[in-house]
């Protein structure tokens, strides 16, 4: 799988001053790696290829739609080939569980603009967490525990410490998968 989103949509205005871009200090690091945990699919965004093994895509593809609010709990084997075939082909053609049928019958709410589907949102916080992963491992992060919410999050060690605050991601609550009861 590869996905190529270009950061400068055509019939966009130029940045204020090309000559001198808004500095992010996290996103324009010089320390750009690039997330690897094999060959068997790729994430592309800009000058970032990510490549992922099987199972650490597929353990990333549960997760995103587990913090999107589509899914309530773990996958079955069958359910997570239909996420993961809805990921990386952005449909399902032959759903192989429950969980393709209901992705092929809710499809309409599903979709959407470009930005604002599902694939589009799982994509991006498949992405989003190997980028950090990468980030913590060349020492621009660190992970802290939060003991107050039992929660886990980044921060920067070179800001004290400062928490990375990530941009929300929509609920799909209203068309969340629901297994049936066997």
């Amino acid at each position: 799988m590869q996905v190529h989103v270009q950061r400068n949509m055509a019939g966009r205005n130029p940045a204020y001053d090309a000559d001198a871009p808004m500095a992010d200090p996290i996103t324009d690091s010089p320390r750009r790696g690039n997330y690897d945990s094999g060959d068997d699919f790729v994430l592309e965004y800009g000058e970032l290829r990510f490549t992922f093994n099987e199972r650490d895509f597929a353990e990333r593809c549960e997760q995103a739609s587990l913090k999107l609010g589509f899914v309530a709990g773990r996958l079955s084997d069958a359910e997570l080939e239909d996420l993961v075939n809805l990921v990386v082909n952005g449909e399902i053609h032959d759903a192989a569980s429950a969980l393709g049928e209901h992705v092929n019958d809710c499809w309409p709410e599903l979709v959407g603009p470009a930005n604002r589907s599902l694939v589009h949102w799982l994509r991006r916080l498949i992405f989003r967490s190997a980028w950090l992963d990468q980030r913590v491992k060349e020492g621009e992060l660190d992970v802290c525990f939060r003991e107050e919410t039992s929660t886990f999050s980044y921060v920067q060690p070179d800001r004290e410490g400062a928490p990375v605050e990530l941009a929300p991601e929509p609920s799909w609550g209203r068309v969340a998968y629901l297994p049936r009861a066997g």
